[in-house]
């Protein structure tokens, strides 16, 4: 059956616009609906970035790009590719979150997402049939939008997390974007300021937990499973109770990760090995403390213990290595309020004389030592000039991450940490950061961004039809990313810039391929992990 004019002009996945040439137009039955003259891609992207750049605020560029989402994916992507570094922080963070904040009130487009309601569970199964719209899913980034960024719960605001997440994997590592799907699980929100306004467009009651929750849960991934059985299933942004829990329960049946688990926990140990090839030490021989025991914290802590297991550690000797903090301070066997991820990582009060003292940042580090500091905490400032100081005194090359963003969150500035440790610091932030003079060296600082990692680890994933993703494929893909490091150069990063993300992208998904091809956890069959690669990767061409 032919599509009218009108299908085909607002299908974003077919669109060509006003390049659709005459004899398109006429095949199509199209003729008449566009001006005459018919343009090129690289003519429409001219015109769309002089249309972004006359935009007055970074928002109202994140809302003209979503716009042209919508109406046009190939001139999106390639208009993107064009401008990655650029646009990067308009689609995602920092940006999104001001477009999650004003969802309500900019509303335009429900951009191809699925709108699960925990409300409606007999609807999970329609809800993505329709969502797909006929479309070969292969990738589904899926949030409950309990824990965005630094900004808490947002409810069905927080769609725009999968969405943008989506829009990176295209951009970074070639995903084909009719091949995807963005789902928000709308469980209701505890944001007051939601439930009080009446725009808001999801549930309006507050969060549900418990077996109603966890039942919708399952019914979706059994969903997913009939419906899409080859697609890997990204978690986003789910909040401390639920995350862990979801990931721990699916990880051994399908493939699936959690990016703010498992993303994160990789892009921080990706970033520890590349400072530890400048450093020329072992991570075996460090002291990592963790400032932020929360989802991101706990998912860092995991990935180096797996690290330090790897490396030839007992479990026991590697988690003894790793120091978790919380708005408990230290975190002590007996500490009140602990998480399942957390009980992993306390510490005994007689392992220490001033257990006791043991609950403000500076003590801890006085008493510790650290060699690693990591800060997840959404804490300004908590990296202060004493506490850093104190830190540079007990080791020569002192590994400070202070991630939280976006940028009022920062635990610390990056400029500070080189001046307070003479330039000695190995540093890696949560946003990003130009490069920094002193003493005569330029400092590049590499930004602890999950989008250096989930682009290719998800390519790879997809591309080798893996069955699940286990720890061995985890450290294959970070070593492969913390490899990629200078260590040779003055002021080097401990992280690859983003402006090449295309590149090592590419060889992520390499790597992670064939870690699955090797370990027989592939469905079908594959001879040549590089060129099934190359045959998968999208391009924005017409």
């Amino acid at each position: 059956m032919n599509k009218s004019a009108s299908e085909i002009l607002n299908n974003p996945f077919l669109n060509k616009g006003t390049a659709f040439t005459y004899q398109e137009r006429r095949e199509l039955g199209i003729i008449g609906t566009l001006p005459s003259q018919v343009q090129t891609l690289t003519q429409q992207c001219h015109q769309a970035y002089a249309q972004f750049k006359s935009k007055s605020s970074r928002l109202e560029q994140r809302i003209f790009l979503m716009n042209l989402f919508n109406e046009n994916r190939t001139l999106f992507f390639s208009l993107m590719d064009k401008h990655l570094v650029e646009f990067m922080p308009i689609v995602y963070d920092p940006v999104v979150a001001e477009s999650i904040e004003q969802y309500n009130e900019i509303f335009l487009n429900p951009q191809n997402a699925a709108f699960i309601s925990v409300d409606h569970p007999e609807d999970i199964e329609t809800t993505l049939k329709n969502a797909a719209d006929g479309r070969d899913i292969r990738l589904i980034v899926v949030t409950d939008a309990e824990g965005i960024l630094g900004i808490g719960d947002w409810g069905v605001n927080g769609v725009d997390i999968a969405i943008g997440k989506l829009m990176v994997y295209t951009a970074a590592a070639g995903v084909d974007p009719s091949q995807v799907l963005a789902v928000s699980i709308d469980a209701g929100t505890n944001n007051q300021q939601l439930l009080d306004d009446p725009l808001y467009l999801g549930n309006r009651h507050k969060r549900i937990y418990g077996d109603k929750y966890n039942q919708a849960i399952d019914q979706f991934v059994q969903a997913q499973q009939t419906l899409f059985p080859e697609a890997l299933l990204h978690w986003e942004d789910f909040g401390r109770s639920n995350a862990q829990t979801i990931l721990d329960k699916y990880k051994n049946k399908l493939a699936t990760f959690n990016d703010d688990i498992q993303g994160t926990g990789m892009v921080v140990l990706a970033g520890i090995l590349g400072a530890l090839n400048i450093s020329h030490e072992k991570i075996t021989n460090q002291k990592i403390l963790i400032f932020g025991a929360g989802t991101a914290g706990m998912g860092i802590a995991n990935q180096i213990l797996n690290e330090l297991v790897q490396a030839g550690l007992s479990v026991n000797d590697a988690k003894k290595c790793i120091y978790a903090v919380d708005k408990q301070g230290l975190l002590f066997n007996d500490s009140p309020d602990l998480t399942p991820a957390q009980k992993d990582f306390v510490h005994q009060r007689n392992e220490f004389a001033n257990a006791d003292q043991l609950n403000n940042l500076y003590e801890i580090v006085k008493t510790v030592h650290p060699t690693i500091m990591i800060g997840t905490s959404t804490q300004p400032g908590a990296f202060n000039e004493s506490i850093v100081r104190e830190m540079a005194m007990h080791t020569k090359r002192p590994i400070i991450f202070p991630l939280s963003n976006p940028t009022k969150l920062a635990e610390a500035k990056a400029k500070d940490l080189l001046e307070w440790t003479d330039g000695k610091a190995l540093i890696a932030t949560g946003i990003p950061v130009d490069d920094i003079e002193y003493q005569g060296v330029k400092y590049q600082i590499g930004q602890g961004n999950n989008a250096l990692m989930y682009p290719g680890l998800g390519f790879g994933l997809i591309a080798s039809t893996a069955k699940i993703l286990n720890s061995q494929t985890l450290s294959a893909a970070c070593h492969a990313l913390g490899g990629i490091v200078d260590a040779t150069k003055p002021g080097a990063a401990v992280l690859p810039p983003v402006s090449k993300i295309t590149e090592f992208s590419q060889k992520i998904a390499e790597v992670v391929a064939q870690s699955v091809v090797d370990q027989h956890l592939n469905r079908e069959p594959i001879d040549d992990v590089k060129q099934t690669i190359a045959n998968m990767k999208w391009y924005p061409k017409y």
